[in-house]
């Protein structure tokens, strides 16, 4: 048998051995930090036995396989810490994750001292060394043996396996566990571990099944990274737009309005209006946008002739019964069957298109109840949403531009750094999910394929992400957690128009199917709220910021001048009030500080008499005393230009 490793060289033996063996045989140093094999292309646990020619890489903690690997190991530590603490409670699965790991139980919620005893036990697992042992047993066997232990929910999963599947289970020092590896040869490898959370879960993802405990942890290989894991999490809950969004009293929500239905607040809903007009002004007088303001629900018949209603129809909110009534509506997913019959409404001359239509669009979606948070998934949002009605021979020319605009809006954000392109696409191997033939299906793919490349674009292929009538490229971004959102998205629709009938006249006098882009330029603005203020931390770039200036008297004689300042500049504008509590002005710049308010302008006896303002901004300090005029003049270029100053100062200067 010949092991070509990773460097070229070859290995021979005369009979199979465990990638562990060979991994001694390179170097025992090797064999101490190995966590897995990747033999040709497959990870695979230190166990497994190679008894054919293949290629070897030795996995270790410096790569992100050997990582999953301590952090599988270390989910399992935390379910035998669970049972020797809680022994009521019922394992379900704990799979490594991208940050970490997490394991499901059935049992009473953790508190966050429970945690705190579980690491501790956690603790004491990994000190005893047990040997992580593999075995497999048949399939009567193995739900024997779970039911035995009172384990119900791996029964489930057993008895859900292929009837031919290996079924294999992990034992460390007594603890047995249905799993299909890898895993570290012993608990001792897992070295720099971390309970973060718990909360709420369901089995198997589905809200009509039993109620799940989830404990979310990590684990690195050394403390060092874990402590440098740790920080950044901090920095992260500072940032969450949960937290911070309604600490700055920007939206709330209430219980007894709804899950995934917040509630704007007045700042909130102020920096939402700056972006919908915005969005509105930049596609109307600069990209050609003309707009359309359409009803929020339609008969049944509308989302049936779209194939909403045979692909969607879970995720929509649907008015009434269709056994019982003779007309059922629904509240709209989104906007494109109604921009049709707009387009419908007037017979088009191949000269009349491209025609793109844009509407600022509340859509209403019945997400379930665990994927909702804060702004990011809710079940009524609105987007600057847009469909182009195009000749064939427009496509790809409009495609780019919807490509462009898209990275106009992100760049004037400041966040274009922040997000991946992908090529959604659809999956073969799932027909009933799409309309449309696979040549169809292969050529725009390809379409898309080609603009990215030819716009040199990093972009990444998702199978089975595509829209049913279409291939898409989607624009996503991570939280702060590092959970991933899409943000823009940019639909190729060469099928639609059949189903509606849609049709130009060409310069034959003959009737031709035009192609849809379905596009949003910035995404929703709820989502697109919840994204600032995690990479602004709250401080937005001034033309953002639903506060732009606060002006600070330094005592109550001044309030009349700070009002004729705050006047001045609403006149021009610029968001302004007026602090005019009787504190010192020390206390009243610190909290103007807290409240992340861009300027700060301070006003007394002399600056009445000059008609000047001492500025302070949350970007370099003291900026001095200028004269009124010279400031508004200012503001308004930094404003209207939407700058992003860079020139942060820290909360202690």
């Amino acid at each position: 048998m010949k092991i070509t490793l990773k460097d070229g060289s070859v290995k021979e033996y005369s009979e199979p051995k465990s990638i562990y063996e060979i991994a001694q045989d390179i170097s025992e140093g090797l064999a101490r930090v190995a966590c897995a094999g990747e033999a040709d292309g497959k990870i695979m646990d230190l166990r497994t036995v190679l008894k054919d020619d293949c290629t070897l890489n030795i996995v270790t903690a410096n790569d992100p396989e050997g990582l999953r690997v301590i952090r599988h190991t270390a989910s399992h530590i935390l379910a035998e810490a669970v049972k020797r603490l809680f022994p009521e409670a019922k394992v379900t699965i704990g799979p490594a994750i991208e940050e970490g790991f997490y394991y499901d139980f059935d049992a009473e919620p953790f508190s966050r001292e429970d945690l705190d005893r579980i690491e501790e036990e956690m603790k004491k697992i990994i000190k005893e060394g047990h040997e992580i042992t593999r075995f497999t047993l048949p399939r009567e066997e193995a739900i024997s043996l779970m039911k035995e232990k009172g384990e119900p929910y791996k029964v489930e999963l057993i008895e859900d396996l292929p009837a031919d599947a290996e079924i294999s289970f992990y034992d460390q020092g007594g603890f047995v566990d249905l799993c299909a590896g890898p895993h570290l040869m012993s608990t001792k490898g897992v070295k720099a571990y971390k309970l973060i959370s718990s909360s709420m879960a369901y089995w198997r993802g589905d809200s009509n099944k039993a109620r799940l405990q989830r404990i979310y942890g990590t684990a690195f290989n050394k403390k060092e990274e874990l402590k440098a894991h740790l920080a950044r999490l901090e920095d992260a809950k500072l940032r969450d737009h949960n937290r911070l969004g309604r600490e700055m009293e920007l939206f709330t929500t209430v219980d007894v309005i709804g899950q995934g239905l917040p509630l704007l607040m007045p700042k909130g809903a102020k920096m939402v209006q700056k972006m919908q007009r915005w969005i509105e002004d930049l596609e109307d007088r600069e990209w050609g946008y003309v707009r359309t303001k359409t009803p929020f629900m339609a008969k049944s018949d509308l989302y049936k002739i779209s194939g909403h209603w045979d692909h969607y129809k879970e995720g929509m909110f649907v008015l009434g019964d269709e056994e019982k009534d003779k007309e059922v509506f629904a509240l709209r997913p989104m906007t494109c069957p109604f921009q049709y019959y707009v387009y419908k409404a007037t017979q088009h001359s191949y000269r009349d298109l491209p025609i793109r239509y844009g509407e600022t669009s509340t859509l209403f979606r019945n997400e379930d109840s665990g994927e909702m948070h804060g702004l990011t998934r809710v079940r009524q949002f609105t987007i600057s949403e847009g469909h182009l009605i195009v000749r064939p021979d427009q496509m790809v020319e409009e495609f780019k531009n919807c490509l462009a605009l898209a990275k106009y809006c992100l760049s004037t954000l400041g966040v274009e750094e922040d997000v991946t392109y992908h090529l959604s696409k659809w999956d073969p191997d799932n027909r009933e999910k799409y309309i449309g033939e696979p040549e169809v299906w292969e050529e725009t793919e390809q379409h898309i394929r080609e603009i990215l490349t030819e716009l040199e674009i990093p972009f990444v292929e998702d199978v089975g992400e595509a829209a049913f009538y279409g291939p898409k490229v989607d624009i996503n971004t991570k939280n702060v957690y590092g959970k991933e959102d899409t943000m823009i998205t940019i639909q190729w629709d060469a099928l639609i128009a059949e189903q509606f009938d849609m049709y130009f006249i060409d310069a034959n006098g003959e009737k031709v199917r035009p192609y849809i882009i379905h596009r949003t330029s910035m995404g929703c603005y709820e989502r697109t709220l919840a994204w600032l203020i995690e990479k602004y931390a709250g401080k937005f770039p001034t033309w953002l910021c639903p506060v732009q200036v606060r002006i600070l008297p330094i005592s109550d004689k001044y309030a009349e001048y700070a009002e004729q300042v705050a006047q001045e500049l609403k006149k021009n504008e610029v968001d302004a009030e007026v602090d005019v509590r009787s504190e010192k002005i020390g206390y009243k710049i610190r909290e103007a500080r807290l409240d992340k308010i861009p300027y700060m302008l301070v006003v007394g006896q002399q600056e009445e008499a000059d008609k000047t303002v001492s500025v302070r901004s949350r970007f370099a300090g003291d900026e001095g005393v200028k004269p009124l005029a010279e400031f508004i003049s200012q503001i308004c270029e930094e404003i209207r230009t939407k700058a992003i100053r860079k020139e942060e100062i820290s909360e202690e200067k």
